[in-house]
């Protein structure tokens, strides 16, 4: 049924489904929105070199300790607690990791 009414035979029932799909799927003219009258802010200079200055030990340990304990960083089973836990041996290796990544 379409709009109330039975169709019958294939070529019908062919042509009302074509009918319904094509009216679905066809582009609707519309207003979309321009970014013509959007201004984005820009970096300066100085805060663009800012965005790969290396990290701190502090910004690291920071980043560690907001970590849950509970938690792995990956599938390897080593949690946020572990690193907590022995931080003053792995902070160099930490640091060095983030170094690496800096520099990809």
């Amino acid at each position: 049924m379409v709009h109330g009414v039975l169709i019958e035979g294939v070529d019908n029932v062919r042509s009302a489904v074509f009918s319904y799909f094509s009216n679905q799927f066809q582009a609707r003219r519309s207003k979309r929105p321009s970014m013509e009258a959007l201004h984005f802010r820009s970096l300066s200079c100085r805060e663009g070199a800012g965005l790969i200055k290396p990290f701190s030990l502090d910004e690291e340990k920071a980043a560690v300790w907001d970590c849950d304990s509970f938690k792995s960083s990956g599938p390897n089973g080593i949690t946020f607690g572990f690193v907590k836990d022995f931080w003053d041996v792995l902070k160099d290796d930490v640091m060095r990791f983030f170094s690496l990544v800096i520099t990809l």
